[in-house]
């Protein structure tokens, strides 16, 4: 009996002690399993080890219609520096961690995942690296995928219909598309006006960039960030809504240090200039993903604005974004029609 309870008890303490590996994490090739970084205690749960802090976005990037787990790990003794209009300068041996799935049954959330990758961007000496881990059948653990992979799924959505996807697991080129700026990977998602909202953690409910300060992850941020609002809520302004799904969905790449810079279209945030925006801005060189339209955005006519016939596309050589979706985003599309249609005339 004392054997037994002795056995637990030591289990239970060896769990709660693991250490992730800062060693491994600044390595010059990535291990094989992702469980060899000890992120997580409780690798199918995704129970965070000491020090990985999960978090959440304003707004999130479709990928079509996956969720998203979120963890931050920043070393002992070192700091995040905050960067206006920019995600944090993270420093050596920091990782983002991400893991993408599918509920079994929107309806009912109480019958779990289906885990399909964890993406790592991970803060080297020389430069950010991303590496992405395939999950199992057995959702145990989840193996190095370099030449990415295409997994054959399913799931129960909140109206109970069965939805098929070809999701792709990228590669490191394919990670590239949209972790780039100025010709280097980067993060795109922890900007301080991103991460400015509240989360539910174990030890109670807190504003994220205060939380992060507590857990001396950064030292401070401005008082007055101006933030992106939540698509997702239709009881808040058409135009927030739109431009803040815009920003996160398009403006990493659509901005003047991103890898759609030469087009003249940016569509992050902060951006106020109706032509840089779309508004009868004609196309640099789409080719036929312009549709026969003239202009990114036409006011009061969505029929004619090469952005929604670029996001309702599922042509490879047309939609926009170039990639990470198979699918189009339905209620996205609503949204970016109406707004389009309620456009000043100009």
């Amino acid at each position: 009996m004392k054997k037994a309870f002795f056995g637990i008890f030591y289990a239970f303490i060896s769990l709660h002690l693991l250490a992730v590996n800062d060693e491994l994490i600044l390595a010059e090739d990535f291990p094989k399993k992702l469980s060899e970084f000890t992120f997580f205690n409780d690798k199918s749960a995704q129970v965070p080890a000491e020090g990985v802090i999960p978090y959440d976005l304003i707004s999130t990037l479709f990928s079509d219609y996956s969720y998203k787990q979120r963890w931050v790990y920043v070393p002992k003794n070192k700091k995040a520096e905050y960067r206006e209009d920019w995600v944090f300068d993270f420093p050596v041996g920091s990782v983002l961690i991400k893991t993408f799935y599918y509920l079994h049954d929107e309806r009912n959330p109480e019958l779990g995942k289906n885990l399909l990758e964890t993406r790592l961007l991970i803060r080297k000496e020389d430069q950010w690296h991303a590496v992405s881990y395939a999950w199992n059948e057995e959702q145990n653990e989840a193996f190095i995928k370099k030449a990415g992979k295409t997994i054959k799924t399913s799931w129960i959505d909140e109206f109970g219909e069965e939805r098929q996807v070809r999701y792709r697991v990228p590669n490191k080129n394919q990670c590239k598309e949209c972790h780039a700026s100025n010709d280097l990977i980067t993060p795109i998602g922890p900007k301080a006006r991103n991460l400015n909202k509240l989360y539910n953690y174990d030890d109670g409910s807190f504003n994220q960039l205060t939380y992060w300060i507590k857990k001396d992850f950064i030292d401070s941020v401005p008082i007055n960030i101006k933030s992106p609002v939540d698509w997702t809520n239709e009881d808040l302004d058409l135009d927030s809504r739109v431009r803040s799904y815009l920003d996160i969905n398009c403006g990493h790449c659509h901005a003047t240090t991103g890898v759609a810079n030469s087009t003249g279209l940016y569509l992050h945030l902060n951006e106020d200039r109706d032509m840089h925006l779309g508004i009868y801005k004609k196309p640099v060189a789409t080719g036929r993903g312009s549709g026969g339209n003239l202009y990114s955005l036409v006011p009061g006519k969505p029929e004619e604005s090469i952005m929604l016939y670029r996001m309702i596309s599922k042509d490879p050589g047309v939609m926009m974004p170039e990639s990470g979706r198979s699918l189009t985003h339905q209620e996205a599309i609503v949204m970016v029609r109406d707004w389009i249609m309620q456009m000043d005339k100009r």
